[in-house]
């Protein structure tokens, strides 16, 4: 059984520009580390300075930008950075930098897209951690409103609204992977408008800014700009809600709405991720799982195994979805997965749990002797992602006992108390 691997880079990359808000020149260093120890930002310039977690427990929650620590040792405007990191599924990493703030190049986050890969993506030991959304998950910060609710991926669902004629109202959804997010999102640059220079500058803020390295508009047009796509500003904001779930310190998976996300709410939002979304780790993929399972399409109902513990638990998910033969004639019009299948997709999980400790899976079968106080609590349509989860109650020689739960969103769906033997084929 082997678990999706950690990955980092096979050799440092560098990137040099200045930085947005500060303005200062900075090079700034992507270095491989050692499998488990995260993502990390380093002040290269200074001796013995310590090395900051990108994670959401030491973000500040600051305006404009996505910032980590505080005083002369913060980092600011790390979301481009970290997006880049993010969707190419980079677990492990150092960057280092000669200043306080990563460069902001053309405003986007394709040269760091481009610098990870001229580097190489490689896997290394260790498992990837992931943080699935498990349960419904709403929260409101002033104008910015999120909602999370399960799913096999992380899917974002952005939408933005300015009172500007190029802008208005903006909407973009996306299954994000290295690819998606290298083509449809990567190039997308940061963007503003000429009546807040004046004041951000003032503040502190905006010191490298130009139309060099951002979309910059007037009361009705671009200013020396043009647009990479019509919806560009949307993009970016997607691009940020993937830099700061980076913050997670692990691969999300869950279909994220953001309407009108701020750097601000969106770390609030990972934190609340980070209180009831369930981290876990990839345990058996569908590859693995047909290498145990005697099982194929379409009767296989099991994609994944997020956790197996031997004699103990196991834990599966399905994902449901209107391709599935049986919805041609199971209530058709009213699509409803039989329950029958559902204790099967119990049964099979449970399967995984039983042939995973024997020697010589391949050679063996299991069999279900008995089924008890099967209840069926709601029905499981499209789009459902069952999470079936297996306790075993007692093991006595070949006969296995369990308690088979599954739920949807968080809700239980069926339970039934089942016994299974182990034979050879």
């Amino acid at each position: 059984m082997s678990p999706v691997r950690r990955q980092t880079i096979r050799s440092v990359a560098t990137v040099s520009g200045i930085g947005l808000h500060l303005g200062q020149a900075v090079t700034l260093r992507f270095e491989p580390a050692a499998p488990g120890t995260g993502v990390s930002f380093l002040r290269g310039d200074r001796a013995g300075a310590a090395p900051i977690p990108a994670h959401a427990s030491v973000a500040v929650l600051a305006d404009r930008r996505t910032q980590l620590g505080e005083g002369d040792d913060a980092f600011h405007t790390v979301e481009h950075v970290l997006a880049a990191v993010a969707a190419l599924q980079i677990d492990d990493l150092r960057i280092v930098l000669d200043a306080a703030e990563p460069p902001i190049v053309d405003g986007s986050a394709l040269p760091f897209v481009e610098a990870l890969r001229a580097a190489g993506i490689s896997e290394h030991g260790g498992a990837a951690r992931y943080l699935t959304v498990t349960t419904p998950i709403r929260m409101v910060d002033g104008e910015s409103v999120y909602e999370a609710t399960p799913a096999a991926h992380l899917e974002l669902d952005v939408a933005i609204e300015f009172a500007h004629p190029l802008i208005g109202v903006q909407k973009v959804a996306l299954t994000i992977t290295p690819d998606s997010f290298s083509r449809e999102l990567a190039a997308a640059r940061t963007f503003g408008f000429v009546r807040e220079v004046e004041a951000l500058r003032a503040a502190g803020l905006i010191q490298g800014a130009s139309t060099s390295n951002a979309v910059v508009m007037d009361e009705t047009s671009l200013v020396e700009a043009t647009l990479r796509w019509p919806d560009e500003f949307v993009r970016h904001k997607a691009l940020d809600c993937v830099g700061d779930l980076a913050l997670a310190g692990a691969r999300v998976r869950g279909h994220i709405s953001a309407h009108r996300p701020s750097h601000k709410g969106t770390v609030l939002f990972v934190r609340e991720l980070l209180r009831t979304a369930k981290e876990e780790t990839t345990v058996m993929s569908i590859e693995e799982i047909m290498k145990v399972l005697p099982h194929r399409y379409p009767f296989l109902l099991v994609d994944r195994i997020l956790e197996l513990e031997e004699g103990k638990r196991v834990v599966g998910l399905k994902n449901v979805t209107i391709n599935e033969p049986f919805f041609q004639g199971h209530f058709p019009g009213h699509p409803i997965m039989p329950g029958v299948l559902i204790v099967e997709a119990m049964a099979q999980v449970g399967g995984m749990l039983m042939l995973g400790s024997v020697v010589d899976p391949e050679s063996k079968v299991v069999y279900f002797t008995s089924l008890d106080n099967v209840k069926f609590r709601r029905p499981v349509k499209p789009g459902d992602q069952l999470r079936l989860e297996l306790d075993v109650q007692q093991i006595r020689g070949p006969l296995c006992k369990m308690h088979g739960v599954a739920r949807v969103d968080g809700e239980v769906v069926c339970e039934a108390d089942m016994a299974a033997m182990v034979r050879p084929r």
